[in-house]
């Protein structure tokens, strides 16, 4: 009777499974909600974690909704939006007046219909890759899958991002949003260093913009994040 009674506590908690074999010892990441079988009530981080519904660059988080910020996302569009028109004439003005409106337009979330801003997807230099670091034009993955376009100017990056991530339609080529974007976003491209190689950042274009990875308070209790083979490499 003792025994029954042990056996059915450590099933409730969770510690023991049953099987049809009998009983097993349940795995140490059982409390992972995207696990087979398992549900979110079951993670016991979930309900302590305070950013875990406002992160929008989880990636490939099949519990979750499409990542926002993925390279794969959506559907493929039409490389005539965000190339440059013919007789094309960008809009010219002090730099400096540029670069400082393009700082508060890479921050404004009203630029898009979904919520998001430049800043959700590239916080602190995320989710750029390493070919940011070379002149343009140049070879970027996100309009060459979604555009089949093999290379593109830093406005047309710009434009791109505009249509894709954000969901909104592309700036007007002439216009002084544009060219401050297109300036502040040079600036940003001077002090990029590409990050350590990690075997998850190529599926994970989003991983260092988690505004809430720093504030979680159940990271330190995971029992599984030790054996977690996507952990951020440490620096």
């Amino acid at each position: 009777m003792k025994r029954t009674r042990l056996a059915n506590a450590l099933i409730a908690s969770g510690a023991l499974t049953l099987s049809m074999g009998g009983l097993a010892m349940a795995a140490p990441c059982r409390a992972n909600p995207c696990a087979p079988g398992s549900t979110v009530s079951m993670n016991p981080c979930a309900a302590k974690n305070p950013c875990a519904a406002r992160n929008p660059c989880a990636a490939n988080n099949t519990c979750s909704a499409a990542n926002p910020c993925a390279a794969a996302m959506g559907n493929q569009i039409d490389s005539g939006l965000v190339t440059r028109p013919k007789h094309y004439r960008p809009y010219k003005g002090a730099q400096a007046e540029l670069v400082t409106y393009g700082k508060e337009l890479f921050n404004d979330t009203s630029l898009s219909t979904n919520g998001m801003s430049c800043n959700t997807c590239h916080q602190s230099h995320g989710a750029f890759n390493e070919t940011f670091t070379k002149p343009y034009p140049h070879f970027v993955k996100m309009p060459s899958d979604r555009s089949g376009l093999q290379a593109v100017h830093l406005d047309e990056m710009v434009q791109f991002c505009m249509v894709a991530p954000m969901a909104a339609q592309p700036l007007p080529w002439d216009g002084k949003e544009l060219a401050a974007l297109t300036a502040y976003t040079a600036t940003l491209q001077k002090d990029f260093k590409p990050r350590r190689s990690n075997p998850c950042t190529a599926k994970s274009p989003c991983a260092a913009a988690n505004p809430c990875a720093a504030k979680n308070p159940c990271k330190a209790s995971n029992p599984c994040a030790a054996r977690n083979p996507c952990a951020p490499e440490k620096q």
